[in-house]
């Protein structure tokens, strides 16, 4: 079985933070997304990898362990073992129950959102088979054990401008295809339930939540349903009044501004903001903050005009 280095597949040190694998994760997942990169199954491939990664490297107990087989495997390697001949079985994960008694397995990761499993090598290491879910086996690490139907969650990241539209995300589980509907109006914490999206291998089906995460956006600040922003003004504009142009996550719009406008003065675009979750046609407010521009190169007549407005 295949090593895989999840530090290196997310390009990150292996004492790199939260925070510095979870930036890794964002900025790849968003490069070799399945829907930038249509049709293109080496992206799909790569997409699938980070994927599994972070969902090793963003869980402590999951880092923790691999960290320690990384340790194994790299004395293993440095006494000249070869690859193939390293002892995977102190690694495997193996589930085991009492004659009799029925627990369940409780699984923080699915199918990723976007379709594809998970390696053999996390299935093994980390017990994570979800293809297999539900599946009744008997013996030491396949004792015989029963699923109760339960709801299952999984986080899918959108961007605001797909919160402020709607999305759709493509699933892929136990080998079937399903496309999913992410409404408009869809905030960080909102669950989309998926009806018995997970079928075991006894027939007992399942729901899927996917919790959404909204991505921080660099040109809004989203607060409710009311947004936030800034348009810059040039100096001429503010004193003498004018219209500027402002952009939305809907188009651009024009905006009259007054004159004898102050820097930091904000303005307010009534239903430019966010639409409500329950209510799409309803939104709320954007509002726009003036960031006035200093002209930093005047003309000598510009600045004999300055000093004579100045007294």
């Amino acid at each position: 079985m295949e090593y895989k280095d999840y530090y290196k597949i997310l390009g990150v040190d292996r004492k790199a933070s939260e925070d510095e694998i979870k930036r890794a994760y964002r900025k790849l997942a968003l490069k070799h997304h399945p829907d930038r990169n249509p049709g293109d199954n080496k992206a799909e491939e790569k997409f699938k990898e980070i994927n599994e990664a972070n969902q090793v490297l963003s869980d402590p107990a999951k880092r923790a362990r691999f960290d320690q087989l990384g340790e194994s495997y790299s004395r293993y390697q440095q006494r000249g073992g070869a690859p193939g001949g390293f002892n995977w079985d102190d690694w495997f994960v193996q589930q085991q129950a009492p004659a009799g008694r029925e627990y369940r397995v409780e699984y923080s990761n699915l199918d990723e959102i976007l379709g594809g499993g998970f390696s053999e090598f996390f299935r093994r290491i980390f017990g994570g088979d979800m293809p297999d879910m539900g599946a009744n086996t008997q013996g030491r690490g396949s004792s015989r054990t029963r699923f109760a139907p339960q709801a299952f969650e999984q986080e899918a990241e959108i961007t605001l401008q797909e919160a402020f539209h709607g999305a759709k995300r493509r699933l892929e589980i136990d080998g079937r295809r399903l496309e999913v509907k992410i409404p408009p109006g869809a905030r960080t914490g909102t669950k989309v339930r998926v009806a018995e999206a997970v079928l075991g291998a006894d027939g007992q089906k399942s729901d899927l939540y996917l919790v959404i995460k909204v991505m921080d956006d660099p040109n809004f600040e989203r607060k409710g349903n009311d947004l936030y922003t800034e348009a810059a003004i040039d100096l001429y504009t503010a004193v003498l009044g004018g219209e500027v142009k402002v952009q939305t996550l809907n188009g651009e719009v024009v905006l009259t501004v007054p004159a004898g406008t102050q820097p930091g003065q904000t303005f307010r675009l009534a239903g430019r903001g966010m639409p409500y979750l329950k209510n799409p046609d309803t939104h709320g407010d954007l509002y726009v903050r003036a960031r006035v521009k200093i002209p930093r190169d005047l003309t000598s007549q510009q600045r004999q005009l300055f000093k004579q407005l100045a007294g």
